[in-house]
This record gives C-alpha cells, sequence and structure tokens, in this order.
C-alpha cells in the first residue's frame, strides 16, 4: 500500500516528530552560522565607516599639505572713504610685511579717435558716394584688420561693419549724435591701453571722402585736436612715481600685485588722498586651518572609538570592531606623528602652536596655563612671531604633520591598502558562509529524507498490524 503522508496509516504522529528531529539538529548549526554572519556582516559594515572617515582626513590633510596659500600674505586697504574704490590688490606667500601710501593720478586708457565737427550731417549719410574704399585699424603694427568701404555705405552701416569684424582687436565705434550743426560725429574706442599703443586708421586707397574717416593716408584726415593717445596709469607709492601700460602694477612692490580702479579723490586743496595698502599675514585664515585639522582629527578619533568599543553592560552592544588591533593601530600612530617633533621647523612640534593631547586622547587648542602659557596664547604668539615656521610643521615635504598623515592614511585606503585588504578577506569569508549554509541545506535534505524513509517503514510495520489486529478481531468475533 501506498502511504501519502506519514502517520496516516498508522495514526502516530510521526511528520511532527520527523520537523522536530529536524529543528533539533539543524538549530544549533543555524545559530552559530547566523552569529558567524553577524559577526562578519559588522565587520565588513565597520571597515567601511573606518575606511570611509580616514578617507575624508585624508583628504582634508592632503589639503592642508599642498596648500599654498597655508603661509599667505593678506592685504588691508583703508581708501580715504568708504565711497572710494581706489584699488585692489594680492599679495604673495613671499611678500614681505609692510605698508605702503598709494595715491592714482591717471588710468591707463586706448586712444579715443573722434571725426570733426561737420564731417557728417546724418547718421544715413554715405560715407563714399562713389567707387570702393578701405579704412585700416592698426595698433603699433602688431595688432590690425581691414575694413571694405562701397559706395552708398552709410555712417552707421560702416560702425556696424566695425563692431562685427571678426578679426577685430577691440576697437569699438559709436555714433554720438549732437543735435548741433557740428552733426553726428563717429567715436574710435581702443582697448589697447598705454603709452605707444596707439590707434592708427588709414585710408588705404586715398579716396578723399574717407579722409573724414581715418588719421591718415589722405590730406584732410581727422583733425590732431580730435585724437587722445593712449596713455599708461600712473600712481606713486610713498611719493615714488610708477607707470603701467594697464591698470595692473605687477611686482612695483616686490611679490606684490595691484589693479588701480579709480583715480585718487583730492582734498580740499586739490591734492590726491593716499589709499593704505597693508602687506600682513593672514593671521585669520591660517588659524581657522589649524582649528579645522583639529576638528578633522577629533572626528577620525571619535569614530574609531565608536567601532572599537566595548559595551560597559549587558545592555550596551560591542562597537562593530570592539577591541580591533587594526584600528588601535591607526590610532597609536596617528597620535604619534601628531604628538612627533618637526626640525625642518623652529617651532619644533604642534604644541608650540597650542595643540594638546586631551584626557580622551583627542586633540585641543589647551586654556589651562602649565606655566608655559595656555593653548590659546601659545597659538597667538606663534601667529604674530612664527607664522611662516607653522606652514613647516604641517607641509614639510619630508617631516610636515599633514605630509605623514596623509601619506599614512593612504597606506590603509588605497585600493590596496590595509582596509581593502582586510575588507576583501571579510568578504571572502561571506562567501565561504554562503557555502556553508547551501552545504547545510543539502545535509538537512538528506537527514529529512533517512528520517522519512526510516519513520515511513514504521508507518507501514504498524499500518499492516493494525489491519491485522482488525481481521483477528472481526474473525473471532
Amino acid at each position: 500500500m501506498t502511504i501519502q503522508s506519514l502517520g496516516v496509516g498508522s495514526g502516530l504522529a510521526l511528520d511532527d516528530l520527523v520537523q522536530q528531529l529536524l529543528e533539533a539538529e539543524r538549530a544549533p548549526k543555524d545559530a552559530r552560522l547566523n552569529e558567524k554572519e553577524e559577526r562578519i556582516e559588522a565587520e565588513i559594515s565597520g571597515l567601511g565607516q573606518i575606511k570611509s572617515k580616514l578617507s575624508a582626513f585624508e583628504d582634508s590633510v592632503d589639503e592642508l599639505r599642498s596648500d599654498a596659500d597655508i603661509n599667505g600674505r593678506e592685504p588691508t586697504i583703508s581708501n580715504p572713504s568708504e565711497d572710494d574704490d581706489v584699488l585692489s590688490a594680492e599679495a604673495s606667500n613671499s611678500a614681505l610685511r609692510g605698508s605702503y601710501e598709494i595715491t592714482v593720478e591717471q588710468l591707463a586708457s586706448g586712444s579715443r579717435i573722434t571725426t570733426d565737427d561737420g564731417a557728417f550731417t546724418s547718421s544715413t549719410d554715405a560715407v563714399l558716394s562713389t567707387g570702393a574704399g578701405s579704412l585700416t585699424f592698426d595698433v603699433g603694427g602688431s595688432d590690425s584688420f581691414t575694413i571694405d568701404v562701397t559706395a552708398g555705405m552709410t555712417l552707421t552701416q560702416l560702425r556696424e561693419a566695425i563692431n562685427n569684424a571678426d578679426d577685430n582687436f577691440g576697437v569699438t565705434a559709436n555714433i554720438i549724435d549732437t543735435g548741433t550743426s557740428a552733426g553726428p560725429r563717429l567715436v574710435y574706442s581702443s582697448s589697447e591701453t598705454g603709452e605707444g599703443n596707439d590707434l592708427v586708421i588709414t585710408n588705404d586707397t586715398g579716396a578723399a571722402e574717407l579722409d573724414r574717416l581715418s588719421t591718415t593716408g589722405g590730406t584732410g584726415n581727422i583733425s590732431a585736436a580730435n585724437i587722445q593717445s593712449a596713455q599708461n596709469a600712473i600712481a606713486y607709492i610713498d611719493g615714488i612715481e610708477v607707470q603701467s601700460e594697464s591698470n595692473e602694477f605687477e611686482n612695483t612692490i616686490q611679490n606684490v600685485s595691484f589693479e588701480v580702479n579709480e583715480v585718487s579723490p583730492k582734498d580740499a586743496n586739490g591734492d590726491l588722498q593716499a589709499t593704505t595698502l597693508d602687506i600682513g599675514y593672514d593671521k585669520e585664515g591660517l588659524e581657522k586651518k589649524i582649528r579645522d585639522f583639529v576638528e578633522n582629527y577629533n572626528s577620525l578619533i571619535d569614530e574609531i572609538n565608536t567601532l572599537t568599543r566595548y559595551g560597559e553592560s549587558e545592555l550596551e552592544e560591542d562597537g562593530a570592531l570592539a577591541g580591533d588591533s587594526l584600528l588601535r593601530g591607526i590610532q597609536t600612530t596617528m597620535a604619534n606623528i601628531v604628538g612627533g617633533n618637526v626640525s625642518a621647523s623652529a617651532l619644533g612640534g604642534l604644541f608650540q602652536v597650542g595643540i594638546e593631547f586631551n584626557d580622551d586622547g583627542k586633540l585641543e587648542i589647551g586654556t589651562t596655563d602649565f606655566g608655559l602659557g595656555t593653548g590659546e596664547d601659545r597659538l597667538e604668539d606663534a601667529l604674530e612671531d612664527n607664522f611662516d615656521e607653522i606652514a613647516k610643521l604641517f607641509t614639510d615635504e619630508n617631516e610636515g604633520i599633514a605630509t605623514r598623515l596623509y601619506e599614512f592614511a593612504d597606506e590603509y585606503t588605497s585600493y590596496g591598502g590595509l582596509i581593502s585588504l582586510r575588507e576583501q578577506t571579510a568578504k571572502d569569508n561571506r562567501d565561504e558562509l554562503y557555502d556553508e549554509r547551501e552545504t547545510l541545506e543539502l545535509r538537512m535534505q538528506s537527514y529529512e529524507d533517512t528520517l522519512r524513509s526510516k519513520y515511513l517503514n514504521l508507518d507501514q510495520t504498524v499500518a499492516q498490524l493494525n489491519q491485522t489486529s482488525s481481521a483477528l478481531l472481526a474473525s473471532l468475533g
């Protein structure tokens, strides 16, 4: 006979018995695998967290170690009044501290040429009534372009042709309608500034009508009174005259550049009023970089402490990497670098800029005075008296703290770094765990088949005995 389900023939709860035996066999193995999986996933997650945090810290010290402006100079400009904007300035890191009194007498400008009074009666006048000609615009023999003039071309059309020329190097044409007998006047402006960069307009063909629009090439050209030459910017630094072809003065003060924006205002006596330019250290900017470094370091240490902590009670869970030697090693090495000596700097170490360790192993700019001044005092003194030496503490290519921290962090965060290798090992263990689960499922299936086969025989035997018993009782009845 065929038994469709265990216990159907015998009336015994054999199916429940098989399930209980299977659960008893599976439970300890599942518990072991679950615990192992939880541990591996926590490790992978924790490694990912610390790698991300360490990478962010690496980026911050990378900026610090390669920051060309860490010892930057800060130009401070004091104009005669708030309404003035005489100049702006920049200073390189090698600029010397100093204060300068600057007056601006003249801004640099390009040529400005205006056609003569009465040259035209209307902007629709033809500049050339018959034939053809051309005008060439030239500055210093280096830049030039040519405009072809055809019969009937109006003054307005000529203006547009000049402004839209593909090879125009910076000449702008405008029409000013005087509304008087002087008629409309065409004004040429050149962007090429500085003495010697005068705009020359040549009447190439000598057509008499084009003389009205040119400075040379004919006999009736624009009069000299209507030609304004290009000029240099003129300024005085502590009374010393300086000039520039443009409005920018490069290295006139060594390692300092400034740009003049307007002529200096005059006082009641008609004398130019000076603008004060102070070149000093950017103490505020460097102080912020130092405090940011402390904050970034502490943020990383907080992450390490969170991941490696042990719970203080049974109710408090351990960190994902509780007691992990890799992370403790990172923390110890970083502390050694930060607390180490930097012989390349006269300051010797970060303690001299006020940075010290607190009882939690984190950095702080201390407020307690132990006879050497508080951390805040030491930082202020270093910013005032050893500005350039602070940069060496962080950026020296061999001993700089930011340099060494970046190289150390890179050993862990790079593609083949120690954390990446550890992550790969953990992922390999996870893959092995998946294989173990598959093996367990196969083993449990085999075990279930064995149990069912065993208890199927029992079920069938008991069923047969029950039938025999029933038959005997029926015969005896």
